[in-house]
């Protein structure tokens, strides 16, 4: 396991992170995986790799605070409405100076880590130079906090928990970190639609049909904001596109992604 220390709120925090791909690629600009709410660097699973090797791209797989191997929230701690602001203006710059990242990289994200990947697009312009994302949050829909809560009643009372347990080294850390905050009264007024137009490279949107998160409204509100995104509409798929249809989302990336040198073109 790999950790790098970064300093975060006034005080130093462990990031678990893991190389993946072709070692030849490590000149090349890398592709940066952002996880869901409940993910980290081993629940990706062998996705992060199979489609760096098929792009012949280095990869950077690496865990937010309070998941994986991570440093856990602190007791006290309780995310805000700008947890994901924070995670893509604070945290994710800190990581790429801590390693070296000092060129153009391009982000994959995941749920969560989707929304995380728009907002640092959005704000870091000068460096993104494509963003991927998959079943993103732009917007708070009553039908996604409903299977929210269901997420909490399976971890309070099935076996949620347990599974969860194999990949946090802090369970309740990642779980509630995640879950209060979007269930607190205050987050149906989250909304980052408005940061979306800053986005300047181009962008992939993945949603399943069967995604029991959100609905078509949250890609089709960034292809609005954005000219030029790619939608990708996937049947037979949830919330999870990377492992319901793993082939055709590495297809979509693969027409995206894998140009020799791929800049960013606000450079």
């Amino acid at each position: 396991m790999n950790l790098a220390v970064i300093d975060w709120a006034g005080r130093p925090v462990h990031l678990e992170y893991a190389w993946v791909g072709p070692a030849a690629a490590a000149a090349t600009p890398p592709l940066v995986f952002l996880h869901e709410g409940l993910g980290s660097v081993a629940m990706w699973r062998d996705f992060p790799a199979r489609l760096c090797d098929a792009l012949g791209r280095r990869g950077l797989v690496y865990s937010r605070p309070g998941y994986g191997r991570s440093t856990p929230r602190a007791a006290d701690e309780r995310w805000g409405l700008d947890f994901m602001h924070r995670q893509a203006d604070e945290v994710l710059p800190a990581l790429l100076a801590a390693l070296g990242v000092d060129g153009d990289y391009a982000l994959f994200g995941h749920s969560d880590g989707g929304s995380i990947a728009l907002l640092h697009a959005a704000r870091h312009p000068a460096r993104v130079a494509a963003a991927v994302v998959l079943a993103p949050h732009i917007l708070v829909e009553d039908f996604g906090l409903d299977s929210i809560r269901g997420a909490r009643q399976q971890y309070q009372g099935g076996d949620l928990r347990q599974r969860l347990a194999r990949y946090h080294d802090d369970v309740d850390s990642a779980f509630y970190g995640w879950n209060d905050i979007w269930l607190a009264p205050e987050f149906p007024r989250w909304d980052i639609r408005a940061e979306l137009p800053s986005i300047r490279c181009p962008v992939l949107a993945v949603q399943g049909l069967d995604d029991v998160y959100g609905t078509m409204a949250q890609i089709d509100g960034i292809a609005a904001a954005v000219p030029g995104t790619r939608l990708l509409k996937l049947p037979d798929c949830g919330h999870s596109p990377h492992r319901d249809q793993a082939e055709a989302v590495i297809a979509a990336c693969r027409d995206l992604l894998a140009a020799p040198a791929f800049r960013n073109p606000s450079r």
